[in-house]
């Protein structure tokens, strides 16, 4: 049997992009760093977008020990305070008509139990997402993302129309339309609901007036509009819900990832009322749909962001961060810009000051320079990486983070010989 961790991993686990085999093998989580197992240190400007409030934030670790010792478990027959208390925080935010919630343990089945919501109420199966988003990876939410998935995988949901994303090249916003408007008019069983990222994971903000015009097609063809807000929900982009920049409220909303604080696995699905009119269904029958545990860890995250004022928080520093990346671009030829809201970013870098060409052989070796000089992030497109961090990021901290920042666009620049790979990025 392999001594080194990563090797044991790889050994044990089935291999699979993006998790199997790993990078490195971690000791430590706190705050915006992770600690490996040899000591080294990296700010974390990933976190699979759960590190909203931090990792390990002392507060939902102490209310959780407390709640081990009286209810760690809630039979889903059965009620619980910790359940009931999210239930009425996440509808006392919602802005929209009266809504109910459902839970579920991860965010793929939190966008299915959205699904069977639609369906139920309108009578209806298609649907229609952007093509390139991400869902999950049931085998609905996975048909969501993936216009053509590997073959191999057999069929998944039917009824699927992807349209143009409006990021894309030549006319995004226009063509996305057109393509709804197109599957609107040709789809036999007719459209459920259009699922989409209302600010994109990837950092692509939406022109002005583009959701209202969905919203009114949704409305127009008695379709729902559900919003996919697992990485981008809870304050990230400066407003506790994204799509109050987009300036609509969806018929239902999808919140995950940092729900849990980043310790616990917990999504919610809040949806107007009116889709309530299944009670005889099974929509979300989940073991633990009603985990006193789970809830608990949501409700004291919520309750973090609210007290420490965390959605301003996110709302100034990305005024500040887009004006130090403005300044850090006039320094360094490797830097363009900077897109996002809030403190979902990505930081855009030029190819061609490298002397290299946009697409995964640069961002390989843009995360290399990055991992290699302290910062653990991942590529938001051909020629950008993410820019992550947690709400509770300190003014001491962001400074040091630029300061890395700027050293590894150096070595970015410098290195433009052999290929980089994600197994060579300096963590061996």
């Amino acid at each position: 049997m392999p001594n080194n961790l990563v090797d044991r991993d790889a050994a044990a686990f089935f291999h699979q992009e993006g998790s199997s085999p790993c990078i490195s093998a971690l000791r430590a989580a706190e705050g915006m760093w992770l600690e490996d197992v040899d000591g080294r240190r990296f700010i974390d400007l990933h976190g699979n977008t759960v590190h909203h409030i931090g990792h390990r934030h002392p507060e939902v670790v102490a209310a959780l020990k407390r709640q081990l010792e009286t209810l760690p478990f809630s039979p889903r027959r059965f009620t619980n305070e910790p359940a009931v208390a999210l239930a009425e925080k996440l509808l006392a935010r919602w802005p929209g008509a009266p809504a109910r919630v459902l839970f579920a343990t991860g965010g793929s089945d939190a966008i299915e139990i959205a699904l069977k919501l639609a369906r139920v109420a309108t009578g209806r199966h298609e649907t229609i997402s952007l093509e390139g988003c991400y869902h999950g990876h049931g085998f609905g939410a996975f048909g969501l993302s993936e216009a053509r998935p590997d073959a191999r995988l057999g069929p998944l949901l039917p009824g699927r129309w992807h349209a143009t994303p409006y990021w894309a090249p030549e006319r995004g916003p226009e063509r996305m339309l057109e393509d709804m408007r197109h599957a609107f008019a040709q789809s036999d069983g007719g459209i459920t609901a259009v699922i989409a990222e209302p600010i994109r994971s990837n950092c692509h903000v939406p022109p002005a007036g583009l959701w209202q015009e969905v919203r009114r097609l949704c409305d127009e063809h008695g379709a729902l509009l559900i919003f996919d807000e697992i990485p981008s929900g809870l304050g990230k982009t400066g407003r506790f819900f994204a799509f109050e920049h987009v300036g609509v409220v969806p018929d239902a909303v999808v919140m995950g990832k940092s729900l849990g604080g980043g310790i616990l696995p917990i999504a919610a699905v809040i949806a107007d009322a009116r889709l309530n009119v299944a009670p005889e269904l099974d929509l979300g029958h989940y073991t633990h749909e009603k985990n006193s545990l789970t809830a608990l860890a949501a409700l004291t995250t919520i309750e973090i962001i609210e007290r420490d004022g965390l959605v301003e928080r996110a709302a100034e520093l990305e005024t500040r961060i887009i004006a130090r990346i403005a300044e850090l671009a006039r320094q360094t030829p490797t830097i363009i810009g900077v897109r996002g809201r809030g403190l979902l970013l990505a930081v855009e870098f030029d190819p061609a000051a490298c002397g290299m060409t946009a697409g995964p052989e640069f961002t390989a070796r843009l995360v290399s320079a990055c991992m290699a000089g302290g910062l653990s992030t991942t590529a938001k497109g051909p020629a950008s990486m993410g820019f992550s961090l947690p709400m509770t990021v300190t003014d001491t901290e962001l400074d040091l983070v630029f300061e890395k920042l700027e050293r590894a666009a150096g070595v970015v620049q410098s290195t433009s010989a052999a290929p980089a790979s994600e197994s060579s990025i300096g963590l061996a």
